[in-house]
């Protein structure tokens, strides 16, 4: 028997798909939709195999429901614009539009030999204009209901790459891609209201049952609400106030000092006329503006001339500093600090010699003789921050309240005063979405002198990128373009200049999900195709996109809704986050890092075997999908991405565990195509009686299908494949040695060939037409399960002595109680236990357990 040529029936598979338009699907009120997508990538040039991982995931799901019955959207397309695009372009002298078109060419095959279930009639490139035409009108409706807006901002500048980066591109005080320390800097930006949507964004997070736990928490978290008060200090020099926000006003009375921003107009202010300050300001805007930066940054202040009035202590002063650690853009700039309840502010107080005061204490110890010791040490000589839940102490009118009476009493003191008032507080910022770059969509805003910013008119868009192109000086190349900026005012005709930059690109990403509902609409969408395909059932691609792009496409959805494109609210009903790809890393004895073919024909010796890591091109731990797919085949590559570890977590590459998948591959054609001759033809009905083996095969075969059945709906992939492995074990060890038994084996050959078809689906169209169909497995429906089938005839039961397990035994289903109790006194280890008394009382529990009682 030859081998198995996986290479001409992976091309003659794919073909036929294509041919027959065979996962090509228009709306059909009918039937049940179900709508899978995985995270779309970036054409950077070749797929990885992180990319194969994510892509068999999403395949899977998509067979696995269409063969349920329903009526499934599984589209791909390119996350195409971004800086990436432009750097390359740059160091290969080409165009990014050329750069980027050849990539999607070359991605788009690999993919294709994969075998994956896209409807390619949806594909979308999100740099093409017949694409962010519609994100333009988009923004000019989100800027007329005034969720766009543009203001000065003190922004995430990265050198290198000379642009502004979101908060949530800013990792360790870095760029996300260059890796440069980003600084401050302020320009004028336009900025998208996220804000706005604050407390349905987190309200949205309780409907989404289906998404991991830590997703939703790591957006609760980054949005960030809490309670607090707004408060203003007077000035002592002065009829001003300084206004602060803080979630603990419980704690104002152990107030020592006050910081400001560095950018605070107060720290501003002063700087003109105090050049140490101007320095040290300096200083602190090369930190950058993201948390993450300043956190882990040493904490400095610099202390002002300037002081505040406490708001409930008569006659007390609190100091100004100007403090590297407060954010400008976080509540008003300004926080007064109580460095006995906050770390931060502790550590800036024992470095500055401020005051200590200690105003919340242990339930425990309040009102004992170890309160004052307590106090004193925290005061003077503790290194933590007493930051728990506690008793008020040291705080007049609030002293012995818990935190929470104790924080609305102070409120309430507050408002009665007239000196602030409670409020809520989000960690969350309104999203800034300009970027000054050329490989964008353009802002489509035009700048009158005399009119200020005018929207460019609809029946004007799409505001295309201009292809005579400098690129490679420094600056936005849009903004140095001698033509393209210059334009006549839309409202006074006027001359005027176009807005030069361009969109952040989780702009694109944050909506490509609804144009996949009706990708060659000439509008961005048809409200109908939207609502019947939307929301996204199964999401599925990296963790590492929790808080960038799912936050950014949850607030878009809301955005469009309000302004009447869509009518849900939450783009993802269903999210899987898949781990990654790890492999062994190499390095030689200099330390260089190594392929793992390097390392192959250096050999033993000669290489050192790093731990497995994250596969990355820095470490050279790399396998290439191409070489994988044309050495062993599409469906061994998948086979493996599905069978070593559960889609959630981290998976080792193993040449081993390729090969095995491999084998079985080709033993499961081996296996089909050595009982051809036996089996009897496509339609044979089924016989009256079967042989107890053949009854035990049946049996294994209707619980495997319903095993995998219940496996694939829970993304439980690993296990799936162990339950088809096993059922393969018993149908090469099943002689089928009547007709009968021969009828069964097809069965289970045909359930084989169905359930492997998710996973394995040009094998599966292999299998299915070698037993004679002349249908697609991929069009025929999952296989029903006969429920008798499922029901076991015996039992294992447990036996005990005393209530002591003490062994099994094996029992017809529902068999006399007097068999069970004379079975279990037959075992020897019961016979043992019971040391030659005999029974007081044996119970039997009908099909689960018999405890003898001596």
């Amino acid at each position: 028997m030859s081998r198995y040529n996986f290479k001409e029936a992976e091309a003659k598979w794919q073909k036929v798909w294509q041919d027959n338009a065979t996962f090509e699907v228009t709306e059909d009120s009918d039937r049940a939709k179900y709508y899978v997508l995985e995270m779309f990538p970036y054409p950077s040039g070749r797929i990885h195999m992180g990319h194969v991982r994510n892509y068999t995931l999403g395949d899977v799901v998509a067979r696995f429901k269409r063969a349920q019955g329903f009526n499934v959207l599984h589209p791909m397309g390119w996350d195409a614009f971004g800086l990436p695009a432009e750097n390359a372009a740059i160091q290969n002298n080409t165009h990014p539009a050329t750069w980027t078109m050849q990539n999607i060419a070359t991605m788009k095959a690999q993919l294709k030999t994969m075998g994956l279930s896209y409807d390619w009639t949806r594909e979308v490139a999100t740099c093409t204009p017949q694409y962010y035409k519609h994100e333009q009108k988009m923004f000019l409706d989100f800027l007329q209901a005034g969720l766009a807006y543009k203001k000065e901002s003190w922004v995430n500048w990265d050198p290198v790459e000379h642009t502004v980066l979101a908060n949530e591109q800013v990792i360790d005080g870095k760029g996300w891609r260059s890796g440069a320390a980003v600084e401050k800097k302020q320009l004028s930006q336009w900025f998208l209201k996220i804000t706005q949507y604050g407390d349905d964004l987190l309200e949205g997070l309780k409907t989404l049952e289906r998404w991991p736990e830590k997703v939703r928490i790591m957006q609760e978290n980054w949005i960030g609400r809490s309670e607090g008060a707004r408060v203003f200090f007077e000035h002592t020099d002065r009829d001003a106030s300084l206004e602060i926000y803080t979630t603990r006003p419980d704690t104002l009375y152990g107030a020592s000092f006050m910081a400001v921003a560095a950018n605070h107009p107060l720290a501003l202010e002063q700087a003109k006329t105090d050049p140490e300050l101007a320095a040290f300001i300096q200083d602190c805007n090369a930190l950058g503006t993201s948390e993450a930066a300043i956190e882990s940054a040493e904490k400095k202040g610099y202390k002002t001339q300037l002081s505040v009035k406490h708001p409930f202590i008569e006659g007390h002063t609190l100091p100004i500093y100007v403090a590297n650690f407060v954010l400008m853009e976080y509540g008003t700039g300004a926080i007064f600090a109580c460095p006995a309840h906050d770390q931060r502010d502790l550590d800036f107080a024992r470095k500055y010699n401020l005051p200590v005061i200690p105003v919340v204490a242990p339930k425990d110890i309040v009102g004992t003789d170890e309160e004052a010791a307590w106090l004193e040490h925290l005061a003077n000589t503790a290194a933590e921050a007493f930051a728990e839940d506690g008793i008020a102490v040291n705080s007049d009118f609030l002293n012995g309240l818990a935190m929470a009476d104790a924080k609305s009493a102070a409120i309430a003191k507050i408002e009665q005063m007239g000196r602030g008032k409670g409020t809520v507080q989000y960690r969350l910022r309104d999203w800034g979405v300009s970027r000054q770059r050329y490989w964008g969509c353009p802002i489509p805003i035009i700048h009158c002198t005399d009119c200020g910013p005018v929207p460019v008119p609809e029946d004007q868009l799409p505001v295309e990128l201009p292809q005579d192109i400098t690129l490679g000086q420094a600056g936005n190349p849009l903004d140095a373009h001698p033509t393209w900026k210059h334009v006549p005012c839309p409202s006074c005709g006027k001359a005027a200049v176009r807005e030069t930059d361009t969109f952040d690109t989780f702009f694109e990403s944050s909506w490509y999900f609804a144009r996949f509902t009706d990708a060659k609409s000439k509008q961005a969408f048809s409200k109908s195709a939207a609502e019947y395909w939307l929301p996204v059932d199964q999401y599925i691609g990296g963790i590492e996109h929790a808080v960038l792009h799912l936050l950014y496409s949850r607030f878009f959805t809301r955005a469009l809704n309000d302004c009447g494109y869509l009518d849900v609210k939450e783009p993802f009903a269903g999210l899987m986050t898949q781990g990654m790809i790890c492999h062994e890393t190499y390095q030689d004895s200099g330390g260089k890092w190594l392929t793992p073919q390097e390392a192959e024909r250096l050999g033993e010796g000669q290489v050192k075997v790093g731990r497995s890591e994250k596969m990355s091109k820095s470490k050279k731990n790399v396998v290439d999908p191409e070489l994988i797919i044309g050495t062993y085949g599409a469906d061994t590559a998948r086979l493996f991405m599905l069978s070593d570890s559960p889609p959630d977590r981290d998976l080792d590459w193993t040449d081993a565990g390729v090969e095995g998948a491999w084998r079985y591959v080709s033993r499961v054609w081996r296996m089909v195509h050595g009982a051809l001759d036996s089996l009897p033809t496509v339609g044979t009905a089924q016989p009256g009686s079967f042989s107890p083996e053949a009854i035990a095969l049946r049996a294994q075969t209707h619980k495997t299908v319903d095993g995998v059945t219940h496996d694939l709906g829970h993304f439980h992939f690993n296990k799936a494949v162990a339950r088809i492995r096993e059922l393969s074990n018993s149908l090469e060890a099943f002689n089928a040695g009547d007709d009968a038994s021969a009828w069964v084996r097809r069965e289970a050959f045909e359930f084989l060939a169905k359930i492997i078809n998710p996973m394995m689906p040009h094998l599966a169209e292999e299998v299915w037409q070698a037993l004679g169909h002349k249908t697609l497995i991929a069009d025929e429906s999952w296989p029903s399960v006969d429920p008798s089938l499922l029901v076991d005839d015996t039992l294992t039961i447990a036996v005990q002595v005393n209530g002591k397990m003490r062994g099994t035994i094996e029992l017809a289903k529902d068999c006399p109680q007097d068999e069970a109790q004379a079975a279990a006194l037959a075992l020897d280890t019961v016979i043992a236990a019971m040391a030659g008394k005999p029974p007081r009382k044996v119970i039997v529990v009908p099909n689960r357990i018999v405890n003898v009682v001596v």
